[in-house]
């Protein structure tokens, strides 16, 4: 395997976390200092980093198949889980892929990965019925090295490497993970498509999740076919697993919060100080802050944060601000980052009007994973912090 060093770029206090694609150690280095407010933070990303940040994020660090809980009504859940478990179990796809790379791609051809003979899966369903939780099990059950990202963190990895780096570096892992692959941006599909193709011929495993293109929300059977059909001669590769079922983020009714009010993001920024990495941004700073910073930085962004207080928070109409919070609000997820707002419930930072239109399932996402942020946060103002 190539191996990411400090001499390559790599900053000492970012090696490679362990199984990423790259090297075998794990993050480590002290927190940076949090400033008071996320606004006031302009991180630089270097290309390293985001090789060393090629793992599953830290909410699903712990993720496993055995932690996955189906719903009972939704056989698909566990059908799904036993399907990837059994291709994780069945051991590595090949076991000259990590030696010959794309060397002898032209004699190089991949190894069955399923029982259908298809090295790639891609897990099809909405938004809350465990894709993510699934994909990092896949990633965490398969040995040897492997790599796992968004769809934009592959688009950015390119963008930092070029394309004939990227497909070097990732050449040799046994498996790659994209979650959420991208099907409303056609050059960028085309782009990661190629990657992908190029992976496939050296042998690697290949293993993603996705989102709908517009007008068809909420219709699973619809997203595999697209996704099939946009990575074009990749679909032959691919099996998909149907995954039914409800958000479970809300299947019991859970509704948004109500925001906080100001003299409550006050009291709990006074008793957590010195005790808890808390932000305090005003909304539309925040909002205005992003617009200077490339996505690929938001995760930075976060380094060291516990919790972010967010004050004002209003209805989003622009499709370009809403683009990049639904961004930050992920990378929020991943992190388990627990929001403190006041100003509009979290249910209602997007316009009908956003919702109406393509991006719909995106922003029906992140309201969901908004949702759990704010409530965890609404649940933190109201406890003693710790000291």
């Amino acid at each position: 395997m190539a191996v990411a060093t400090a001499g390559e770029g790599a900053p000492a206090e970012y090696p490679a976390p362990s199984g990423s694609a790259l090297s075998g150690t794990a993050l480590s280095g002290p927190a940076a200092r949090v400033p008071a407010a996320l606004a006031g933070r302009s991180p630089l990303v270097p290309p390293e980093r985001l090789i060393a940040e090629l793992v599953p994020p830290p909410k699903f660090a712990r993720a496993r198949f055995d932690t996955y809980l189906p719903d009972p009504g939704q056989p698909s859940q566990a059908a799904a889980r036993d399907l990837l478990a059994a291709r994780a179990a069945a051991g590595p796809a090949n076991s000259s892929a990590g030696r010959t790379g794309l060397l002898r791609r032209s004699r190089h051809r991949a190894a069955p990965g399923g029982p259908d003979g298809k090295p790639g899966v891609y897990l099809d369903g909405g938004y809350g019925v465990g894709k993510t939780h699934l994909l990092a099990s896949l990633w965490h059950a398969t040995e040897g090295p492997k790599a796992y990202g968004t769809f934009v963190e592959y688009t950015n990895l390119v963008g930092a490497l070029g394309f004939a780096g990227c497909v070097a570096r990732l050449a040799t892992a046994r498996l790659v993970c994209i979650d959420e692959f991208e099907l409303d941006d056609p050059g960028d599909t085309v782009l990661i498509s190629s990657l992908l193709a190029r992976l496939a011929e050296a042998g690697v495993r290949l293993a993603a999740t996705s989102n709908t293109l517009p007008d068809r929300l909420g219709e699973g059977r619809f997203a595999a076919a697209d996704f099939l059909r946009e990575i074009q001669g990749l679909s032959a590769r691919f099996t998909t697993l149907r995954i039914d079922g409800a958000d479970y983020r809300r299947r019991e009714g859970v509704r948004a919060p109500d925001p906080l009010a100001q003299a409550q993001l006050d009291d709990y920024l006074d008793r957590a100080a010195g005790t808890q990495a808390a932000t305090d941004d005003r909304f539309d700073t925040l909002m205005a802050h992003l617009a200077t910073l490339h996505p690929s930085r938001y995760g930075a962004l976060l380094d060291g944060v516990g919790a972010a207080v967010v004050r004002g928070v209003e209805p989003i109409d622009d499709q370009n601000v809403a683009l990049r919070f639904v961004v930050l609000v992920d990378r929020l997820y991943d992190r388990s980052v627990p929001v403190l707002a006041s100003g509009v419930p979290a249910d209602r930072v997007f316009t009908p009007d956003l919702l109406a239109g393509g991006y719909r399932k995106k922003y029906l996402r992140a309201t969901s994973r908004l949702i759990s942020l704010a409530r965890q946060g609404s649940a933190l103002a109201a406890q003693p912090v710790m000291s």
